[in-house]
C-alpha cells in the first residue's frame, strides 16, 4: 500500500497540492463532456471553472458559429489561442477548451507551460448521441455530420494522445467520469506511468515557447477583441 495514500486519504487534497499553480485543461472532441465534467471536477477541487468557448463569445460579442461565418476558422483559432493564454495566467482553474484548440502547437505549448492537459476520449456513437442534443456546431453543419466526426477523430485523436492524461468519457454518470479524472490525475502527479499514457511527448512543451507579456485590452468587438 502506498504510504502517501494511507497518510492522506483525500484524493482532492492530493490533486490540489500536486497541481500547485497549474490549471487542469480539458481537451477532446465536441460531445466529449468537457464542460459538464469540468464543472463537477472544479466543484470537487474547490477551483473555478471556465469554458474557453464561452469566454471567446463574451470577448467577441459574437457566437462561435458567427465568428466562423464572418471571420473564418484561422482567425477564430488566433483569437482562441489568445483567450486560452489569458485564462491560463489567471489559474489555477479547470478550463474546458474547444475541440480544435489542442491541434495548434502554440496553444499546446501554452497549456504545457501552465497546466495539466486531460484528454476526455469518447467513441463515435457516444459523441454523436451527445452532439445531436445540441445543434449549431459549426464543423457539423453539413450533409454528413457523422462522416465529419469520423474524419475529425482520425485527424485529432493522434494529437490528443499527446495530452498528459487520458480518461475515457463513456455513458456512465458524470460523477463517475469525474472520479476517473481525479484518479488519473492523482496517478499522474504521483509519477505513476499508468497515469501518463502520453509519456515523454507531453513533457516536451514547457519552456519551448516565448515568454508572454500582459494581455492587451480589447479594442472592439469581433475577433480583434479576443
Amino acid at each position: 500500500m502506498n504510504q502517501r495514500h494511507t497518510q492522506d486519504p483525500s484524493i482532492e487534497s492530493r490533486v490540489r497540492r500536486g497541481l500547485g499553480l497549474r490549471s487542469i485543461v480539458l481537451v477532446g472532441l465536441m460531445g466529449a463532456g468537457k464542460s459538464t465534467v469540468g464543472k463537477r471536477l472544479a466543484g470537487r477541487l474547490g477551483l473555478i471553472f471556465k469554458d474557453a468557448d464561452h469566454e471567446i463569445e463574451a470577448a467577441a460579442g459574437l457566437t462561435i458559429p458567427d465568428i466562423f461565418a464572418i471571420y473564418g476558422e484561422p482567425s477564430f483559432r488566433d483569437g482562441e489561442e489568445r483567450v486560452i493564454t489569458r485564462l491560463l495566467r489567471e489559474g489555477p482553474m479547470v478550463l474546458a477548451t474547444g475541440g480544435g484548440a489542442f491541434m495548434r502547437p502554440e496553444t499546446q505549448a501554452r497549456i504545457a507551460e501552465s497546466g495539466v492537459s486531460v484528454w476526455l476520449k469518447a467513441e463515435l456513437d457516444v459523441l454523436m448521441r451527445r452532439v445531436r442534443k445540441r445543434p449549431g456546431r459549426p464543423l457539423l453543419q453539413n450533409e454528413d455530420p457523422e462522416g465529419t466526426m469520423r474524419r475529425l477523430m482520425d485527424v485529432r485523436y493522434p494529437v490528443y494522445g499527446g495530452a498528459d492524461v487520458m480518461v475515457v468519457s463513456r455513458d456512465v454518470s458524470h460523477d463517475r467520469v469525474v472520479q476517473d479524472v481525479l484518479e488519473a490525475l492523482d496517478a499522474y502527479i504521483a509519477g505513476d506511468p499508468a497515469g501518463d499514457p502520453a509519456g515523454d511527448l507531453a513533457g516536451e512543451g514547457p519552456g519551448e515557447g516565448p515568454e508572454s507579456g500582459g494581455a492587451p485590452e480589447p479594442a472592439s468587438h469581433g475577433v480583434a477583441a479576443l
